[in-house]
Protein backbone atom coordinates (compact mmCIF):
# COMPACT_ATOMS: atom_id res chain seq x y z
CA UNK A 1 0.00 0.00 0.00
CA UNK A 2 1.50 3.45 -1.15
CA UNK A 3 1.23 6.10 1.71
CA UNK A 4 0.73 9.64 1.11
CA UNK A 5 4.09 12.22 1.59
CA UNK A 6 2.09 13.60 4.19
CA UNK A 7 2.09 10.95 6.42
CA UNK A 8 5.65 10.64 7.43
CA UNK A 9 5.65 13.09 10.38
CA UNK A 10 2.15 11.53 11.71
CA UNK A 11 3.56 7.98 11.88
CA UNK A 12 7.27 8.42 13.48
CA UNK A 13 5.03 9.81 15.93
CA UNK A 14 2.11 7.27 16.49
CA UNK A 15 5.18 4.49 16.11
CA UNK A 16 6.87 6.17 19.09
CA UNK A 17 4.02 6.07 21.23
CA UNK A 18 2.90 2.66 20.13
CA UNK A 19 6.14 1.89 21.21
CA UNK A 20 6.83 3.30 24.36
CA UNK A 21 3.03 2.03 25.65
CA UNK A 22 3.99 -1.78 24.47
CA UNK A 23 6.53 -1.42 25.82
CA UNK A 24 5.08 0.09 29.61
CA UNK A 25 2.09 -2.44 29.14
CA UNK A 26 4.44 -5.57 28.56
CA UNK A 27 6.61 -4.44 31.80
CA UNK A 28 3.48 -3.31 34.47
CA UNK A 29 0.77 -5.42 33.22
CA UNK A 30 2.74 -8.81 31.90
CA UNK A 31 -0.19 -11.42 30.89
CA UNK A 32 -2.68 -8.56 31.17
CA UNK A 33 -0.87 -5.89 28.57
CA UNK A 34 -2.97 -7.48 25.20
CA UNK A 35 -5.72 -5.43 26.68
CA UNK A 36 -3.80 -2.51 25.85
CA UNK A 37 -1.28 -3.66 23.22
CA UNK A 38 -4.64 -5.17 20.88
CA UNK A 39 -6.37 -1.66 20.66
CA UNK A 40 -3.67 0.28 20.16
CA UNK A 41 -2.40 -1.83 17.31
CA UNK A 42 -5.90 -1.12 15.70
CA UNK A 43 -5.81 2.32 15.76
CA UNK A 44 -1.83 2.16 14.62
CA UNK A 45 -3.44 0.31 11.79
CA UNK A 46 -6.35 2.82 11.22
CA UNK A 47 -2.79 5.79 10.78
CA UNK A 48 -1.60 3.81 7.83
CA UNK A 49 -5.30 3.19 6.42
CA UNK A 50 -5.71 6.87 6.51
CA UNK A 51 -2.92 8.11 4.40
CA UNK A 52 -3.26 5.72 1.67
CA UNK A 53 -3.22 6.58 -2.00
CA UNK A 54 -5.60 4.51 -3.77
CA UNK A 55 -5.02 3.72 -7.63
CA UNK A 56 -7.41 6.17 -9.49
CA UNK A 57 -7.80 6.06 -13.29
CA UNK A 58 -8.18 9.79 -13.86
CA UNK A 59 -9.60 11.08 -17.03
CA UNK A 60 -9.07 13.95 -18.78
CA UNK A 61 -11.83 16.35 -18.37
CA UNK A 62 -13.42 19.50 -20.12
CA UNK A 63 -16.49 20.84 -19.04
CA UNK A 64 -17.34 18.31 -15.77
CA UNK A 65 -16.99 18.82 -12.47
CA UNK A 66 -15.17 16.19 -10.46
CA UNK A 67 -15.51 15.21 -7.18
CA UNK A 68 -12.64 16.52 -5.29
CA UNK A 69 -12.09 14.34 -2.72
CA UNK A 70 -14.22 11.08 -0.78
CA UNK A 71 -16.80 11.44 1.32
CA UNK A 72 -20.70 12.50 1.08
CA UNK A 73 -22.60 15.23 -0.73
CA UNK A 74 -24.05 16.82 2.41
CA UNK A 75 -24.92 20.23 0.82
CA UNK A 76 -26.69 22.09 -2.39
CA UNK A 77 -27.45 25.22 -1.99
CA UNK A 78 -27.56 28.74 -3.56
CA UNK A 79 -25.24 30.93 -1.32
CA UNK A 80 -23.67 34.06 -1.68
CA UNK A 81 -19.71 33.45 -2.69
CA UNK A 82 -17.97 36.54 -1.21
CA UNK A 83 -14.20 36.17 -1.42
CA UNK A 84 -13.59 35.71 -4.76
CA UNK A 85 -16.41 35.13 -7.01
CA UNK A 86 -18.74 38.09 -5.05
CA UNK A 87 -21.81 36.95 -6.73
CA UNK A 88 -24.70 34.18 -5.90
CA UNK A 89 -22.99 30.29 -6.61
CA UNK A 90 -24.02 26.73 -5.86
CA UNK A 91 -22.61 25.46 -3.43
CA UNK A 92 -21.75 21.79 -3.01
CA UNK A 93 -20.38 20.40 0.31
CA UNK A 94 -18.54 16.71 0.63
CA UNK A 95 -17.51 15.72 4.25
CA UNK A 96 -15.06 13.40 5.12
CA UNK A 97 -14.92 11.04 7.34
CA UNK A 98 -11.31 9.91 9.18
CA UNK A 99 -11.71 6.48 7.41
CA UNK A 100 -11.66 8.68 3.71
CA UNK A 101 -8.99 8.85 1.61
CA UNK A 102 -7.70 12.72 2.31
CA UNK A 103 -6.25 13.56 -0.66
CA UNK A 104 -7.59 16.90 -2.61
CA UNK A 105 -8.21 16.94 -5.84
CA UNK A 106 -8.64 20.06 -8.67
CA UNK A 107 -12.64 20.03 -9.55
CA UNK A 108 -12.14 21.18 -12.63
CA UNK A 109 -9.52 21.65 -15.37
CA UNK A 110 -7.86 25.78 -16.34
CA UNK A 111 -5.74 27.97 -14.30
CA UNK A 112 -5.45 28.93 -11.27
CA UNK A 113 -6.50 32.04 -10.41
CA UNK A 114 -6.32 32.49 -6.65
CA UNK A 115 -5.14 31.11 -3.59
CA UNK A 116 -5.57 32.13 0.27
CA UNK A 117 -4.87 29.99 3.49
CA UNK A 118 -7.50 31.45 6.25
CA UNK A 119 -6.47 30.35 9.76
CA UNK A 120 -10.17 30.03 11.94
CA UNK A 121 -11.67 28.22 14.52
CA UNK A 122 -12.57 24.47 14.35
CA UNK A 123 -16.23 24.03 14.36
CA UNK A 124 -17.49 20.57 13.70
CA UNK A 125 -16.83 20.10 9.66
CA UNK A 126 -20.69 19.44 8.60
CA UNK A 127 -21.48 22.71 10.04
CA UNK A 128 -22.90 25.41 7.86
CA UNK A 129 -20.92 27.84 9.20
CA UNK A 130 -17.62 25.73 9.13
CA UNK A 131 -17.29 27.51 5.33
CA UNK A 132 -16.85 30.86 6.70
CA UNK A 133 -15.21 30.85 10.10
CA UNK A 134 -13.36 27.78 10.46
CA UNK A 135 -9.30 27.44 9.06
CA UNK A 136 -9.83 26.64 5.49
CA UNK A 137 -7.89 27.38 2.16
CA UNK A 138 -9.53 28.99 -0.78
CA UNK A 139 -9.12 28.09 -4.51
CA UNK A 140 -10.41 30.15 -7.55
CA UNK A 141 -9.65 28.03 -11.32
CA UNK A 142 -11.06 29.70 -14.14
CA UNK A 143 -12.85 26.52 -15.92
CA UNK A 144 -14.39 26.02 -19.13
CA UNK A 145 -16.23 28.76 -20.84
CA UNK A 146 -14.16 30.73 -18.75
CA UNK A 147 -16.22 29.67 -15.80
CA UNK A 148 -14.58 30.84 -12.55
CA UNK A 149 -14.98 27.78 -9.92
CA UNK A 150 -14.26 28.36 -6.21
CA UNK A 151 -13.41 25.53 -3.96
CA UNK A 152 -12.21 25.51 -0.40
CA UNK A 153 -10.85 22.63 2.15
CA UNK A 154 -11.78 23.18 5.22
CA UNK A 155 -10.61 22.21 8.60
CA UNK A 156 -13.02 20.11 10.94
CA UNK A 157 -13.11 19.50 14.64
CA UNK A 158 -10.58 16.27 14.25
CA UNK A 159 -8.63 18.23 11.57
CA UNK A 160 -5.73 20.51 12.38
CA UNK A 161 -3.62 20.31 9.33
CA UNK A 162 -4.38 21.28 5.79
CA UNK A 163 -1.69 21.48 2.93
CA UNK A 164 -2.39 23.06 -0.41
CA UNK A 165 0.80 22.61 -3.10
CA UNK A 166 -0.84 24.90 -6.17
CA UNK A 167 0.10 28.75 -7.23
CA UNK A 168 -1.63 31.26 -8.94
CA UNK A 169 -0.97 30.52 -12.44
CA UNK A 170 -0.72 26.97 -12.21
CA UNK A 171 -2.56 24.79 -14.55
CA UNK A 172 -5.25 22.90 -13.09
CA UNK A 173 -6.19 18.94 -14.00
CA UNK A 174 -9.20 18.23 -12.70
CA UNK A 175 -8.92 15.01 -10.31
CA UNK A 176 -5.56 15.67 -9.99
CA UNK A 177 -4.28 16.05 -6.05
CA UNK A 178 -3.22 19.83 -5.68
CA UNK A 179 -3.58 19.30 -1.71
CA UNK A 180 -4.54 17.12 1.58
CA UNK A 181 -6.04 17.39 4.70
CA UNK A 182 -5.49 15.34 7.91
CA UNK A 183 -8.48 13.90 9.59
CA UNK A 184 -11.97 14.56 9.05
CA UNK A 185 -12.86 17.76 7.36
CA UNK A 186 -14.91 19.02 4.52
CA UNK A 187 -14.46 20.51 1.04
CA UNK A 188 -16.51 22.79 -0.57
CA UNK A 189 -17.25 23.70 -4.50
CA UNK A 190 -18.84 26.79 -5.63
CA UNK A 191 -20.57 27.00 -9.00
CA UNK A 192 -21.71 29.60 -11.54
CA UNK A 193 -25.62 29.23 -11.22
CA UNK A 194 -26.48 27.37 -14.85
CA UNK A 195 -24.34 24.66 -14.02
CA UNK A 196 -26.07 21.67 -14.07
CA UNK A 197 -25.36 19.50 -10.49
CA UNK A 198 -25.60 15.56 -11.33
CA UNK A 199 -24.86 14.58 -7.41
CA UNK A 200 -27.94 14.81 -4.79
CA UNK A 201 -27.36 14.95 -1.28
CA UNK A 202 -26.36 11.91 -0.05
CA UNK A 203 -24.30 11.00 -2.12
CA UNK A 204 -21.06 8.95 -1.83
CA UNK A 205 -18.21 10.42 -3.51
CA UNK A 206 -15.21 9.03 -4.81
CA UNK A 207 -12.40 11.77 -5.33
CA UNK A 208 -10.86 11.79 -9.07
CA UNK A 209 -13.74 9.35 -10.72
CA UNK A 210 -17.50 10.63 -9.88
CA UNK A 211 -19.21 13.88 -12.16
CA UNK A 212 -20.56 15.90 -9.54
CA UNK A 213 -21.76 18.80 -12.16
CA UNK A 214 -21.32 19.39 -15.73
CA UNK A 215 -20.57 23.83 -16.70
CA UNK A 216 -22.16 25.19 -19.63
Amino acid sequence: MKLHKESTGTIVVATILFAVIAFAAIYFLEMWSLLIIVPLLVIYGLVFWFFRVPKRNILDHKENVIAPVDGKVVMIKEVEEDEFLKEKAIQVSIFMSPLNVHICRYPVTGKVVYKKYHPGKYLVAWHEKSSTENERTTVAVQAYNDHKVVFRQIAGYVARRIVFYCNEGDQAKAGHEFGFIKFGSRMDVFLPLNTEITCKIGDKTKGGIDVIAKLK
